[in-house]
């Protein structure tokens, strides 16, 4: 395995886990407590649930990239890592505004997460994705799809804790 895919994969991984053991934590109360501003736990876990859906871009139609395969990732990480910005959902990927069932929540996020790791192990990271893009963006990579997830992850990750921490529901 290069090290390039060993790295994409171990940090996918590494990031996916802390999620699932997060969200986990939770009790079903907990996991759908709604706090005065923004999502709850539960809600934040759907919404993630629903950008994997890129798993889907990710097995979809490519086309032989024609720049460096990681051109995009630095505003991706920027973005991402800075949490003073405040991001407003795509309509696509809002989550419910009913009960989220932990359960079927973490089974269906432990399926796409699955989906995206065998992508990462088994098909060519360098190939754009064509089926769809990210208006900001344009067409991305597998490889920058990937590490998309990865920061959106990880972001998410960072405000799961707080969610936690700052409504007294649970240490993380």
């Amino acid at each position: 395995m290069s090290a390039l895919r060993e790295n994409t994969f171990t940090e996918f991984h590494q990031t996916t886990l802390t999620l699932l053991k997060s969200l986990s934590a939770l009790t079903e109360e907990q996991l759908n407590f709604l706090p005065p501003s923004g999502w709850s736990a539960g809600q934040l876990g759907d919404h993630l649930l629903k950008s994997y859906a890129s798993a889907e871009t990710l097995n979809g139609k490519t086309k032989a990239t024609t720049r460096p395969i990681d051109q995009k990732l630095a505003s991706v990480k920027t973005l991402f890592t800075d949490n003073t910005i405040k991001m407003e959902s795509p309509e696509a990927i809002l989550p419910s505004q009913e009960k989220i069932n932990k359960k079927d929540l973490i089974d269906h996020l432990e399926e796409r997460i699955g989906q995206i790791k065998e992508v990462i192990l088994n098909k060519d990271l360098s190939l754009t994705c064509i089926d769809f893009s990210i208006p900001e963006y344009g067409a991305f990579t597998r490889f920058e799809w990937v590490w998309f997830n990865i920061y959106h992850t990880q972001r998410h990750i960072h405000q799961l804790k707080h969610i936690v921490q700052s409504n007294n529901l649970k240490e993380i």
